[in-house]
């Protein structure tokens, strides 16, 4: 039986570091809240339904979570995590998850190993929070997972706890890196890891990953499609040079500029997507993207108002993990709750719980 695992965004709730980089009260309902439509037919702002603007201090938002992903098929929740040598941000869900052992549910964890920054990117641009590799401790960072990676509810193949890293390629020596997990592992009580790089932003190729001693490669959804060419620019010619030539030498009056993806051809791409690889590559979907609401003046958009579509993609994702041997059929969702990045599973007032029924249907037919 095929296990879904839908990524899990923490900030939903206010920490010191964000009161002070960006207001009083900062999570990312501040972002989704502000969203709205920057062309005809643009689907902003994206608003919660039956669970609300909810707090992820609150055990009964985190429960009523669980219950959702339980009854519609959604088997575990991957938690991004936010290690900066010691120092953690947006750890107090899954910290209270292991603490109270609610929800009952499954998870695993996924080192967002890049800068914080001001743009949203990982990039060298307006850094808040950089990610030093130079100091970088192995078996420091191993420990503080330990209890995590020792909970029954964790996803394992093999028996061994599945520990995926958004951006392999920015480890100076993947291999050494990978080296000193499993031995830091060993350490702490844990026979080995399985560990994933996910073919997210500057991904190491599947022949690099394998020479790195990885177990897998998860893709990453939409972005992981990078031979998509239908691109529609709202800009136009004049409007580019004069971002390019004025405002951006007056650091003002920038003309807004989008990127449109149509999603009905991501999906034609994905459901074509079939590799035969050296590693094995766990799929992933999304049931669409729109990150205007981070971005309101240069977003990219992959709108889907077609849950059926979204369907459609993951059937062909479950049918391609099940070929998979038993212990290996995972098949990742993006995302549960990416709300600023219109990329959630969770019930909105247009969709509904439309998602989590095209989530449970697909995984039916697939598994047939």
């Amino acid at each position: 039986m095929v296990t879904t695992v839908a990524f899990y965004l923490p900030q939903y709730h206010p920490i010191p570091e964000n009161d002070e980089w960006w207001g009083r009260g900062f999570t990312e309902w501040t972002n989704v809240a502000r969203a709205r439509p920057k062309f005809r037919g643009h689907h902003q702002p994206h608003i919660p339904g039956e669970l609300g603007y909810y707090d992820l201090r609150l055990a009964e938002a985190r429960e009523q979570q669980g219950a959702l992903a339980t009854e519609y098929r959604v088997d575990a929740f991957a938690y991004y995590h936010y290690w900066f040598n010691g120092k953690q941000l947006l750890e107090r869900p899954l910290n209270e998850v292991l603490s109270t052992n609610q929800p009952d549910q499954k998870f695993l964890v996924c080192w967002a190993n890049e800068n914080w920054t001001r743009t949203w990117d990982g990039q060298e641009r307006s850094v808040l929070m950089h990610q030093n590799y130079e100091d970088y401790d192995p078996d420091a960072h191993i420990e503080a997972l330990a209890p995590a990676f020792a909970d029954p509810r964790y996803v394992r193949v093999d028996g061994k706890p599945v520990w995926m890293i958004y951006t392999a390629s920015d480890l100076p020596d993947p291999g050494a890196t990978v080296a000193a997990w499993r031995a830091a592992a060993k350490r702490w009580g844990i026979e080995d890891l399985y560990i994933c790089a996910m073919l997210a932003r500057r991904p190491l190729s599947t022949d690099q990953a394998l020479a790195a001693n990885f177990d897998a490669v998860v893709e990453f959804a939409p972005q992981f499609y990078p031979h998509q060419r239908n691109l529609r620019n709202h800009l136009t010619l004049p409007a580019r040079a004069w971002n390019k030539l004025v405002a951006s030498k007056l650091g003002k009056w920038k003309i807004d500029h989008f990127n449109i993806y149509d999603y009905d051809k991501v999906v034609a791409d994905g459901v074509r997507y079939n590799p035969e690889e050296p590693i094995t590559i766990h799929p992933c979907v999304a049931p669409g993207w729109d990150n205007t609401a981070r971005r309101p003046t240069t977003g990219l958009v992959c709108q889907n108002d077609d849950p059926a579509m979204y369907g459609k993609w993951l059937e062909h994702a479950v049918r391609r993990a099940s070929a998979h041997r038993p212990a290996e059929q995972l098949v990742f969702i993006n995302a549960w709750n990416e709300w600023a990045e219109g990329c959630h599973l969770e019930p909105d007032l247009k969709h509904g719980r439309a998602w989590l029924e095209a989530t449970r249907d697909a995984v039916e037919r697939g598994e047939k």
